[in-house]
């Protein structure tokens, strides 16, 4: 499993009702789990910043990061960026690994 950071900025649309966000959230929370029931959810943070919200998942390849963050932007109330996340130990191990 790979892991993923996800980061999310809301349309001012979605946040003319503050209230609403947390139904918005279990809509995509549903959907997901329905779409895509390899995926893991590790984390999710609301931030400040440019974006709304910092997601850290586990999803069995690409493509199902990919479909995660399409199911995200469906609903039409925000855009995604998406990040392939290494750990650090294999991040280290990668690294050590290459010939100078």
């Amino acid at each position: 499993m790979g892991t993923y950071v996800m980061l999310t900025r809301l349309t001012p649309e979605a946040l003319k009702k503050p209230e609403s966000v947390t139904e918005l959230n279990r809509q995509v929370e549903d959907r997901i789990k329905k779409e895509c029931p390899g995926v893991k959810w590790l984390a999710n943070y609301a931030v400040l910043g440019p974006c709304d919200y910092l997601d850290i998942f586990e999803a069995p390849d690409t493509d199902t990061a990919t479909k995660v963050a399409l199911l995200v932007r469906s609903f039409g109330h925000g855009t995604t960026e998406t990040w392939v996340a290494t750990q650090w130990d294999r991040f280290t191990g990668l690294a050590s690994s290459l010939k100078s």
